[in-house]
Parts: structure tokens; sequence; C-alpha cells
């Protein structure tokens, strides 16, 4: 069974924050004016309003915490009404006294001197090293939704250090594996010192049939087909929750896609580029992914054959890996994650880092959706940060694996990312299995 990585020190656990946080000041240091709330929409929060929560949150539980009692006094007045996403509606937040810019960077930078200067003198203290990690993987997964945010309302890519995805162009990589199926153990083991979410606890034994699984997520030019033998109209492809949703948004092709002198192109960020047909199909709802398995008389997988095929090891029953390659972490060779690309790989790069069964990509460039909706798993037991999974149980659908937009630090086989079935603005695509 896999164990996770060893407890971090002090020094570790500052890289970890103050990666983020560069991150963070990234996302936000070139926007200005009306781009620092945008428009009021469901699927995005105003940026200015999203700087300042990562402060707070990491104030709130790294500085203000205490068991049992009141949160203590925040460094600024109001912040609990201004910043708390348990108590803010998400339509209220766009018209709150937020501070501006600068001020709210100052906040920021603020409580980041106190929490590293807080490590320095109780680094070894276990209620510290969990809340500091929690902190620092809150701020990056709400960088990776400022990618989403920029996407969504045509903003320019936030600069930073990644290679042309077109540098890396490999190719398709079709086919199935076999998978043997067996017992396996789904979920975090508790016999480590690594930072897990509740909704990954505990390992549990489960039987997984025999099957057969895709080595690639689809590919543009594979949705592309279902799309042209008019995949969003025929009504028989979806469920009725699915059709129900594609009428209502009048959905015609992935989302950012359009016709143009007989072919596909696709809007980047603030750009447009011919769609690339190796890469891995992108905004795509579980509504969509689930229509087009109907067409192609395929499958999404379970979560646990998806945790099986990226982490299982063949002829050792139980055994498990923290990556589908193994141990180690990742790096540029095995996985496209936050820092190697600027975008999507063709489905058949990054070989280095195939499971054990031969899949590819199962850690990095696109999340994927599979079947299962998001619950908990036997004897869950709330975590300190009660909204993070418990209220969102049973009416979003699980995704895994990670995307290009998404820090390495994060992620291990067991993370499971969640959505509601309708949203297409997540770095998703999805592979299938035999039906």
């Amino acid at each position: 069974m896999a164990r996770p990585s060893p407890k971090p020190d002090a020094a570790a656990l500052s890289r970890l924050l103050l990666d983020a946080r560069g991150r963070t000041l990234a996302y936000a240091g070139d926007l200005s004016g009306e781009q620092l709330l945008g428009p009021k929409l469901p699927i995005v929060n105003p940026p200015l309003w999203e700087i300042g929560h990562v402060g707070w949150f990491q104030e709130h539980w790294c500085l203000r915490h205490r068991p049992g009692r009141s949160p203590a006094p925040s460094l600024i007045a109001d912040a609990d009404a201004l910043y708390d996403s348990a108590l803010v509606p998400h339509d209220a937040r766009w018209s709150l006294p937020l501070p501006d810019l600068d001020r709210t960077l100052g906040y920021l930078a603020r409580v980041m001197e106190r929490v590293l200067d807080r490590l320095d003198r109780e680094g070894d203290a276990d209620f510290l090293r969990y809340f500091v990690q929690l902190a620092a993987f809150h701020e990056e997964m709400h960088c990776e939704a400022f990618t989403y945010t920029r996407q969504t309302l045509g903003y320019r890519p936030a600069a930073r250090d990644a290679v042309a995805a077109a540098a890396v162009a490999s190719g398709p990589w079709a086919g199935d594996v076999e998978v043997p199926g067996g017992e396996f153990l789904l979920g975090a083991a508790p016999d480590g010192e690594g930072f897990v979410f509740d909704n990954e606890k505990w390992a549990h034994r489960v039987n997984v049939a025999p099957f057969r699984i895709a080595r690639a997520p689809v590919t543009n030019v594979e949705f592309a087909a279902f799309v042209e033998n008019a995949g969003y109209r025929r009504r028989e492809l979806w469920s009725r929750a699915g059709w129900s949703w594609c009428e209502r948004a009048g959905a015609e092709a992935p989302v950012y896609w359009n016709r143009r002198d007989g072919g596909w192109t696709q809007r980047c960020y603030d750009g447009v580029r011919p769609l690339r047909p190796h890469e891995p199909v992108i905004h795509v709802s579980w509504f969509e992914a689930d229509a087009y398995c109907r067409w192609a008389g395929r499958r999404l997988p379970t979560e646990a054959e998806w945790e099986f095929a990226a982490a299982g090891v063949p002829a050792a029953a139980g055994e498990k890996k923290a990556y589908p390659w193994g141990e180690a972490p990742p790096v540029p060779e095995r996985a496209n994650l936050f820092g190697v690309l600027d975008a999507c790989a063709d489905v058949g790069a990054f070989a280095k880092g195939d499971s054990a069964w031969g899949c590819r990509q199962m850690v990095g460039n696109v999340w994927e959706w599979t079947a299962d909706w998001f619950g908990p798993y036997p004897g869950f037991v709330r975590d300190p940060y009660r909204e993070y999974s418990e209220p969102w149980f049973g009416n979003h659908k699980v995704l895994r694996g990670g995307c290009y937009a998404t820090r390495a630090a994060v992620l291990r086989n067991t993370w499971r990312n969640f959505y509601t079935p309708d949203r297409r603005d997540v770095f998703a695509g999805f592979r299938t299995c035999a039906a």
C-alpha cells in the first residue's frame, strides 16, 4: 500500500505557502478597473473578492482559529462579513464594500508575514502543520479557479514560465488496456503522515470487476465526430437531465468551439486557434461526456475503476501507488501540471507517466469525469473545514487526475475533485471504458 509523504518541516511548509502566494500575485497583478469585478455569473467569483478570500482563509485557519471558541479578531475590520464564503452569498460578492486591490494585497502580505513568523516559532506543532497545508492547497485550488475565470471572461492568460503545448505535439494514443479487476483499496491510507482531505478518508476494500479502459482521454477529433453526427440534436443519446441541460444551454458543440472555413476553431483565453486534433477535448460537461459515451457505445469509468487503473499494481492484490508511475512526486517528464505547458498537450505525450496498466496522462493535462456522484466513503468524519466536502455530497460528479493548471503538490491518485454535471468552464475532459 502506498504511503503518503512524510511530515513537511517548517521550511517546506513556508515554500508551499509562498509558491501559492506567488501564483496568486501573478494572477492578480495585471488586473485593473472592471476586470477586478467582472460580470456577475454563477460560475465565477469577482477576482477582487477571491484574492481577499484566500488571505482571509489563511488568516482564519493559521492565525485566528481557536477550537471550541469564536475566532480571534482579524487584521481588518468586518473580515468575516466580506470574505467568509460560508456566510456571504455568491450573488452578494459583487456589491460588498471590498477594499481596493492595493489594500487587499497589503492584507495578504500582513497575514503571510505573521503565518511565516508563527511557523518559525511553532513549526513542529501538528495542528499548525495541518492548517498551513490546508491554507496552501486551498489557495492553489483558487489559483486554478482563476485560470477558469480568465478563460470564461476572455482575459489574457497570466504570465508564467511554461513551454507552448504545440512544442510537444505527439499525436494520438488509441486503444484500450485490459484491467483484470479484483479486490482494491479505494481511498487514502491512514498509515502515513501526509495531508489528505476528509473526502479521501479512508482506504476501504472494494471489489472491481474486470474492465477495459481507454489508454488516453477522448480527443478533439474523436469528439468532433460525435458533434458532426448530430450528437447534440439526438435526444436518444442524452439522459433526461442531460437533454434538459442541452436545450437550456443551446449547446451545439463544446462551449468554446466555432466553425470556420469548414473546420473547427477553439477560443483559448483572449485568442482563437485551430482545433488541435489530438489534444484531449476540454471544457465539456459531465452531460456531454455521458452523451458521447452513449453515441460511441462506451461508458465513463467508476471512481473505483479510475483509481484502480491509475494506482493498481499488477499481480499485487491490495497494493497501490501514490501516482500512476510509482511513489516519486510528479516531474515535467511525467505529467502536464502547472508550470510545464501553457495548455493541453496531445494525448500521446508524457509516456513516462504511464500507469502500470499502460494508461497515459491519468495525472495532468485534463481533469477526467467519472460516472459516480460525489459522496462520503464509509465511516466519513468531517474535518474542521466543514464546508469543503459534506455540503456537496449527492449533487456533484467526481473528477480525477488534475489538469495543466493544477499544482503538482496538491495531487495524488486518491484526490477527488467534484463539480455539478452541467459545468463546462472547468478544465475537464474524460476517458471511456468498454461498455
